[in-house]
């Protein structure tokens, strides 16, 4: 019996493990991925868009499925980056850009209209901070009625953050737009980075050397995507490569990877001096309604099977990158 394909968009800040689950996205048979929504995040928008593009390529995906710029800068902060994390996201690649044009909607009107066109059946993989999310929520109504679920990178569950002590990054970088989106309404399940991301999905140096040896054009981009993440992660004592972006796609995708999810209510602090962005998740006894589904554990190696089965396809790419 054939499986049913999952409508999606994914909505990233494209750089290093977005990219990865862009892949996810693009080549899982199961996914049905109808665009790509540009929020401000990782990098610099412009580098944003390059590193889609060229994800996109690598997958021998170029020109099949539309890219969207959204929101540039947060809804009421400056924008601050992780470029110090991720450099420009992939590694210094390049191709060529001819002719690689995003699509003229704005990405909240692309993520309104088409939830619109399939109310209940499509869903967000949100693994950028929720700026584009929380807009489309003040422009339509009915956005969050239309939309099946959302699946969220971002936040921490009563653990420690990764921009600060207290916060994770898509939820330091515009709190005010992830404490809107948990208060909407919407059926939200959480990917978060500690201790998941930190316990499942760190790839140390034997599952990167096996990665390396598919030596197949997608193993390679993801070992130049991955490399200035990989030198910074061991600075500050993370053993490998983390993959939360790429997880959150996959999880929808493959429920079967998930072990334990717990009903929580979560809540993303904005006014804080020392804890801008924590994401306070109460697990049923302060007295508060669960507003989302955070899953506490996942098949860790399963997962990384998953995705060396992603990486090792022979896909070829429409245009030389280096």
């Amino acid at each position: 019996m054939t499986t049913p394909k999952v409508p999606l968009v994914i909505d990233t800040d494209t750089a290093q493990d977005d990219c990865i689950a862009l892949l996810v996205g693009l080549l899982d048979p199961r996914a049905d991925l109808r665009a790509i929504t540009m929020v401000a995040g990782n990098v610099g928008f412009d580098q944003q868009i390059r590193n889609a593009f060229l994800t996109l390529n690598v997958a021998g995906r170029l020109g099949e499925v539309p890219i969207h710029l959204g929101c540039r800068r947060p809804l009421v902060r400056p924008w601050e980056s992780a470029e110090n994390v991720h450099g420009d996201g992939v590694g210094g690649m390049t191709m060529d850009m001819t002719g690689c044009d995003p699509d003229p909607e704005h990405a909240v009107d692309t993520l309104i209209r088409l939830a619109a066109e399939s109310p209940g059946e499509l869903t967000i993989v949100c693994i950028g901070p929720l700026t584009n999310i929380a807009t489309a929520t003040v422009k339509d109504p009915t956005f969050v009625d239309n939309v099946k679920a959302l699946y969220v990178m971002g936040g921490s569950n009563n653990a420690r953050g990764n921009i600060t002590a207290a916060a994770e990054f898509n939820f330091y970088v515009d709190p005010e737009a992830a404490k809107a989106v948990f208060a909407a309404g919407f059926d939200i399940t959480v990917i978060p980075w500690a201790p998941l991301t930190l316990e499942r999905a760190v790839f140390g140096e034997r599952q990167r050397d096996e990665i390396a040896a598919l030596d197949t054009p997608l193993s390679r981009f993801f070992t130049r995507a991955c490399a200035a993440t990989l030198e910074f992660d061991r600075s500050v004592g993370i053993n490998g490569t983390t993959h939360p972006d790429s997880l959150t796609a996959a999880a929808l995708l493959h429920p079967e990877l998930i072990r334990r999810v717990g009903q929580y209510h979560v809540d993303v602090e904005t006014a804080g001096e020392l804890t801008r962005g924590y994401a306070a998740m109460s697990w049923g006894v302060h007295g508060v309604e669960p507003n989302a589904s955070v899953v506490e554990d996942v098949d860790g190696p399963g997962f990384y099977t998953y995705l060396c089965d992603v990486l090792g396809r022979n896909f070829y790419s429409a245009r030389a990158f280096s």
